[in-house]
C-alpha cells in the first residue's frame, strides 16, 4: 500500500504541473507559423537521451511515443508519471537580442498491466504551444491608392496551443513482439493578432486583424516493437510508429477592423499529417542502452487555412543510458546516467522573395541540440526522479529570420509502486 507521504507528493506534482500548464511557455516568433511550436512529447528518460523513444522498453518508466512499449511493465506495478521544464531562451536577429524565461508542463500519465499480455496507459500531453509578440517597420504603398509610400508599423501577437488527452494499450501476441495504440482527444484554440499603424500619417486609419482557430478532434498513434535476444547479455529492439493523417474538425473566424468591423467565418481546411517513425535500441547486460530514432511528419501535404503552407518535418535522435548495477543496494550503483543528441528540420516554410507569383520558398530554420541527465532512485523505492539539461539552437536559413538558443532544465517524477500484489494473512 502506498504511504500517505507519497500520495501527498503525487498530489503536489499534479498541482504544480497544472499551474505551469496555465502559463505562457514560449516566446518564439517561429510559433506564428502553423500550429505553433510542436511538443516533443518525451518523458523523463527520453528527454535526457535526445528524444530517443521508439525502441525503448523500460518497465519502470512510461514511453507514450510508442504504445507498444507499455507491455514492458510487470503485473504488480502501477506507474504515475509527471514532468515539467524550466527554459531560458536567447533570441537574436543579428542586431537585437532578447532574453526570455518560461516554464512548461510536459506530461502527466499513468500505466499498469491489466492482464498477462495486456497493459494500459492514459494521460495528458501538450501537442503545440504558441506565444510571440514582436513588431517590424516597413515602407508600403498608401492604402488610399494615392501612389505615395508610407512608413507602416506591424505588430504581431499570438497565444494558445493544442493539447491531447490520451488512452492507450499494448498487447503481446507472442514472446518478443508487442503492438499498441493510443487514441487521443485533440483540442485547443489559437489566437493571432495583427495591427498595422502609420505613425507619420494620422489620416490613415489603422488596420487590425484577429484570427481565431478552435480544434476538437481525434488523433491515432499505432506502434510496434520486436525484441531479439542475442545470448544472455545482448538484446536488440526494433520499434516502428505510424500516425494516419486526416482533416480536423475546426472552427476558424477572422475579424478585420478599420473604420468598421467585419467578422468572417473562414471555411478553410486544417489537417494533421501522416507521421512515421522508426528506431532501435541495443541493450547489453541490462546495464547499457544505446539507440537511434528517425521521424518524418508529412506536413507538406497537410492543409493549414486551406493551403499547403508548411513543409515536411524530420528528426534524428541518438541516445544512451548506463546503469552500473540495478540490483545492488548501493545507491550510486542504481543511478541511471543518460545523454543524447538530435537534429531536426522544423515544419516552418518561409518565402525568400515576396512577389505576386511567388514560388521561391525555403525551410525557415534547422534545429539541433544535446542533452544529458540522471535517473535518481527515490531512496529505497523503485520510484525515479529524472533530471535533465538540454541545449538547443534554432538556426535560420535565410537572412530575414532569427536565431534562437535554448537552455532547458526538465524534471520528471515517476512513482513506481506495487499496487496489485496479493496480501497474505496468516
Amino acid at each position: 500500500m502506498v504511504g500517505y507521504k507519497k500520495i501527498i507528493s503525487a498530489l503536489l506534482l499534479t498541482t504544480l504541473t497544472g499551474i505551469t500548464f496555465a502559463q505562457n511557455n514560449t516566446n518564439s516568433p517561429y510559433t506564428r507559423y502553423g500550429y505553433g511550436q510542436l511538443s516533443d512529447q518525451s518523458f523523463g528518460n527520453s528527454k535526457a537521451m535526445g528524444g530517443l523513444a521508439y525502441g525503448l522498453r523500460d518497465g519502470s518508466q512510461i514511453n507514450a511515443l510508442n504504445p507498444a512499449s507499455y507491455t514492458a511493465i510487470d503485473s504488480l506495478t502501477f506507474l504515475f508519471d509527471g514532468g515539467l521544464t524550466l527554459q531560458n531562451t536567447n533570441i537574436s536577429d543579428g542586431a537585437t537580442k532578447i532574453n526570455a524565461k518560461n516554464s512548461s508542463f510536459d506530461y502527466l500519465a499513468m500505466q499498469f498491466r491489466a492482464s498477462k499480455h495486456f497493459a494500459i496507459s492514459a494521460g495528458f500531453l501538450p501537442f503545440s504551444n504558441i506565444g510571440y509578440n514582436f513588431g517590424t517597420s516597413n515602407t508600403i504603398t498608401d492604402p488610399g491608392n494615392s501612389g505615395n509610400t508610407e512608413n507602416a508599423y506591424f505588430n504581431s501577437y499570438g497565444s494558445g496551443g493544442l493539447h491531447q488527452v490520451f488512452a492507450g494499450a499494448g498487447y503481446t501476441p507472442f514472446k518478443g513482439l508487442s503492438v499498441g495504440a493510443n487514441i487521443s482527444y485533440l483540442f485547443g484554440s489559437i489566437d493571432r493578432y495583427l495591427s498595422v499603424t502609420f505613425p507619420n500619417n494620422a489620416d490613415i486609419t489603422p488596420y487590425n486583424q484577429i484570427d481565431n482557430l478552435r480544434i476538437r478532434d481525434y488523433k491515432l498513434d499505432l506502434g510496434l516493437q520486436y525484441t531479439k535476444y542475442l545470448g544472455k547479455k545482448n538484446a536488440v529492439t526494433l520499434g516502428v510508429v505510424f500516425s494516419p493523417g486526416h482533416s480536423l474538425n475546426s472552427e476558424a473566424t477572422q475579424i478585420r477592423q478599420t473604420s468598421v468591423s467585419d467578422t468572417i467565418q473562414l471555411n478553410k481546411g486544417f489537417d494533421l499529417p501522416q507521421s512515421f517513425g522508426a528506431g532501435f535500441t541495443y541493450v547489453y547486460n541490462n546495464s547499457l542502452t544505446v539507440g537511434f530514432d528517425y521521424t518524418l511528419q508529412k506536413w507538406g501535404k497537410a492543409d493549414f487555412f486551406g493551403e499547403k503552407s508548411l513543409c515536411d518535418r524530420s528528426k534524428y535522435s541518438l541516445g544512451a543510458e548506463y546503469v552500473p548495477n540495478r540490483l545492488k543496494r548501493n545507491y550510486f550503483s542504481r543511478i541511471k546516467y543518460r545523454m543524447g543528441a538530435y537534429y531536426s528540420d522544423p515544419y516552418v516554410r518561409v518565402a525568400n522573395n515576396i512577389s505576386v507569383n511567388n514560388t521561391d520558398w525555403t525551410k525557415g530554420a534547422k534545429e539541433y541540440g544535446i542533452s544529458a541527465g540522471l535517473g535518481l532512485p527515490v531512496f529505497s523505492s523503485k520510484s525515479i526522479l529524472s533530471i535533465s539539461a538540454q541545449y538547443s539552437k534554432i538556426e535560420a536559413r535565410t537572412e530575414n529570420m532569427i536565431n534562437e538558443k535554448y537552455l532547458k532544465l526538465s524534471i520528471g517524477l515517476t512513482f513506481n509502486e506495487r499496487w496489485f500484489g496479493k496480501w497474505k494473512v496468516e
